[in-house]
């Protein structure tokens, strides 16, 4: 399909606030990890100059996959009071700031992701979803990114497109969901298949293209792949079970309500939005350029465009290595950092 129309920045507002909560750690801020979601969405906005913004949010009240397998997630503590008042009013917060956000009944963040995605290839329009996990790099296609904040925040971000992911995890887009079924998913107390990490998981697709094709597939053929010890459990009955549950709940919706993207379309106002946060003790100006229609700094116009780049995102802000950041790895690729 020709994208005519614009680009849409969707945030994951559930992995995004856990982050910046977890990274203001002791700061003095009323309400510093709502503020750091907030600054996420500004840089990004600065970085990318988006057409239109969405924010999607973990359903607080009840979980469908958990009524699917009462295990998902049931291993992680009980989040502190104080991240669980900032989630609480992230929302209404970010609503009042005029940012489209939706938070779906029964479902997550991801399946924001995924239908906004959806819908903005249905309308002609790229999409760049923001977000800390993995899960989204299966939605990634000719239209869609993922700009993946790692650890040590945006100044460490990424923007991961359909050539970069081969060379990331060896697998395509399209295998992402075997790949992490193999796998398996610790922090959403999904185990993988026994004997299965990230490699042998990539060595099998590598091999078979899919994980139903290697059902299909000779033992023999599948042991010359993986091995014999892998070769033996992913045979097991257990395993087809664990890769079709691990399937079905990682499974992002594609086909939630979700606002158009015309109607998600920036500038926003800018006293709105002041007000807004100054309600939360949250003082942004200069900062919220990008989403209010302002002008850019002088330094970034005069900063020049960055290689490598996707074709479409030229405007981009070079990278920079700072400091202990210099030595790091260069992008692959499609892979562009971002700072």
């Amino acid at each position: 399909m020709s994208q005519t129309g614009g680009l849409l920045l969707v945030l994951d507002g559930n992995s995004l606030l856990h982050r910046a909560y977890h990274a203001s750690d002791g700061s003095p801020e009323p309400s510093p990890a709502l503020r750091g979601l907030i600054g996420f969405l500004a840089r990004a906005a600065a970085q990318l100059r988006p057409d239109a913004v969405l924010v999607g949010f973990d359903c607080p009240h009840e979980s469908a996959r958990r009524a699917d397998h009462p295990g998902y997630k049931a291993h992680r503590p009980e989040k502190p009071a104080e991240l669980t008042r900032q989630l609480t009013i992230a929302p209404e917060l970010l609503r009042a700031a005029g940012v489209g956000t939706v938070v779906p009944r029964s479902y997550e963040a991801d399946d924001v992701l995924a239908s906004s995605a959806a819908a903005a290839r249905a309308s002609g329009w790229r999409s760049v979803l923001m977000t800390s996990d993995r899960d989204a790099f299966a939605l990634i296609d000719d239209a869609t990114s993922v700009l993946r904040i790692r650890n040590g925040g945006f100044d460490r971000s990424v923007l991961v497109d359909q050539e970069a992911l081969p060379a990331l995890y060896g697998v395509h887009p399209w295998q992402y969901m075997d790949f992490a079924a193999l796998r398996g998913d610790p922090s959403d107390n999904l185990p993988g298949v026994r004997r299965f990490g990230a490699r042998t998981a990539a060595r099998l697709l590598a091999a078979f293209g899919s994980v139903d094709a290697a059902w299909q597939a000779d033992h023999s053929a599948v042991r010359e792949a993986v091995g014999d010890l892998a070769a033996t459990s992913f045979r097991e009955p257990v395993s087809r079970e664990i890769v079709e549950r691990n399937r079905r709940l990682m499974r992002m919706r594609r086909d939630l309500p979700v606002p158009a993207p015309e109607t998600a379309r920036l500038p926003l106002d800018y006293l709105v939005i002041r007000r807004a946060l100054r309600e939360h003790g949250i003082n942004l100006g200069p900062s919220l350029w990008a989403l209010t229609g302002g002008d850019a700094p002088v330094e970034a116009l005069l900063e020049a465009p960055p290689e490598p780049l996707p074709a479409w995102a030229n405007t981009l802000k070079p990278r920079v290595l700072h400091g202990s950041m210099s030595g790091r790895r260069d992008p692959t690729p499609g892979q562009t950092a971002l700072f």
